[in-house]
């Protein structure tokens, strides 16, 4: 008789057996304790029978209480069963149990054993392989958060924690904790280690209540030695989740666990949060990553174009690009690959112009809506005048170009219209907008120091 006609009758007798064992003990201890058992290895030498589950704690709370009656039952059923032994294995024998009930696949595995196949098989999963700290580039803006989640992946015991990492969205907040993962999996082989979103967390807490499983549920994820939870803030307003998120923060805190957040915002922001569970995210280290400087977003064009020859776009649009799109990292790569492809699939050049026509919907979204105002007191700040003299009828030198400076950048930054400037200059005319516009343009050209002063002031009112 072969292994596999083995295992398929000791499936069928646990069958039988299960069924019986419900009757006895009640549908709710038999849901939650006997029915995750799998009937696995059994010896004919020693006519010992190994039952598997899925965690450690099962495995000895159901050899406390029905070690004797799970063996009296299996010798009774198989007489060459002469005793049991229950041990814990996370996700031992699905697959020969999808073979024995007929399926081809866990795609097409019978509904009685889809939630143990899932509950099992997804500890690992959810780390993206390619988001390395080797590709994680750093600037004055994540030097904190990127420090901080290498010592976390460190196999020193880290200072701080949990480390909880604050980023607006697109910022690499997911991209440090992925590379936290990455580097902790290949610093502690053995380690156990769990990503996922709130939401997931919330999903499957859930699941595991209708299925009577919440007592496994809890003891897998107190097993791990890293956890990474993203998005912590849609956690906020479940009432059940957050008490069992903050258990599990207690267990695997106290046993010397590692733990990782990342949210869009402080844990004292997170409302609707029982105050237990912000204290315990607050007590470690709060990193924040900003959103990335020109410096760093010119860096991320260069590193993701480096692996390019010929490179398609000379650095006047890759500057243009850095420049523009500040708002979110990954539409600012969106943006790069766009340009590129158009290149390779259209085979024309690419020029300034035709960058703008190509991303004119992400260059909208990214300009930061500066008014006049702002100009006017960054302008006065570099040049240190009174804001008054703005709209003053002064015509020294030293007011007069700070003050035609103003009304380009105000033309360059802003929608407003060549009268509508001229009237937040102290009532002037359009024609002496136009001409001031028209000066500091040509100034650019021929003058380095006004060029530089001009893009100085760019900077400040971009970033």
């Amino acid at each position: 008789m072969s292994d596999e006609q083995t295992a398929q009758e000791f499936l069928a007798d646990w069958n039988d057996i299960s069924i019986g064992i419900r009757k006895d003990i009640g549908a709710q201890q038999h849901n939650q304790w006997i029915k995750p058992i799998h009937p696995g290895r059994f010896c004919k030498n020693t006519g010992t029978l190994e039952l598997y589950l899925p965690s450690e704690f099962s495995a000895n709370w159901v050899n406390d209480r029905f070690a004797d009656r799970l063996a009296l039952a299996w010798k009774i059923t198989r007489p060459d069963v002469q005793s049991v032994q229950i041990i814990a294995k996370p996700g031992a024998n699905i697959l020969q149990r999808v073979r024995a009930s007929g399926a081809d696949s866990l795609h097409t595995l019978p509904q009685e054993f889809t939630a143990a196949a899932t509950h099992n098989i997804c500890d690992a999963q959810g780390i993206d392989k390619d988001l390395q700290f080797d590709n994680y580039l750093q600037g004055e803006n994540n030097v904190l958060a990127r420090n901080a989640g290498e010592r976390m992946a460190a196999r020193e015991k880290p200072q701080f924690s949990p480390l909880y990492v604050k980023a607006p969205t697109g910022q690499g907040k997911t991209h440090l904790l992925h590379a936290i993962a990455n580097r902790f999996s290949k610093t502690m082989p053995d380690a156990r280690i769990y990503y996922c979103s709130a939401e997931k967390f919330m999903v499957e807490f859930v699941s595991a209540m209708r299925r009577n499983e919440v007592m496994e549920f809890k003891n897998r994820l107190r097993s791990f030695d890293m956890l990474l939870v993203d998005d912590i803030q849609f956690i906020i307003g479940k009432n059940s989740t957050q008490e069992e998120f903050l258990h599990t923060v207690d267990a695997l805190m106290t046993a010397g666990k590692r733990l990782v957040f990342a949210s869009d915002r402080a844990p004292q922001s997170l409302d609707g949060v029982d105050q237990r569970l912000l204290s315990r995210l607050s007590m470690g280290l709060v990193a924040d990553i900003a959103p990335a400087g020109v410096d760093l977003r010119r860096e991320i064009l260069k590193h993701h174009i480096a692996h390019i020859e010929p490179c398609p776009l000379n650095d006047d649009v890759i500057e243009f690009l850095a420049r523009t799109i500040s708002r979110n990292l990954r539409e600012l790569v969106g943006a790069l690959n766009k340009l590129i492809a158009y290149t390779q699939l259209t085979g024309q050049p690419m020029s300034l112009g035709v960058a703008e026509n190509q991303l004119t919907d992400i260059l909208t979204a990214n300009r930061r809506r500066v008014t006049i105002d702002e100009i006017q007191r960054t302008v006065c700040h570099y040049y240190k005048l009174d804001r008054s003299e703005m709209a003053s009828k002064r015509r020294a030198r030293a007011i007069v170009r700070p003050r035609q400076v103003a009304m380009y950048l105000a033309k360059v930054l802003t929608p407003r219209s060549y009268p509508e400037i001229g009237r937040k200059f102290g009532g002037r005319d359009h024609s002496t907008v136009i001409h001031a516009v028209r000066l500091i343009e040509d100034l650019r050209v021929r003058d380095q120091d006004m060029d530089s002063d001009v893009r100085s002031l760019l900077q400040q009112l971009e970033s």
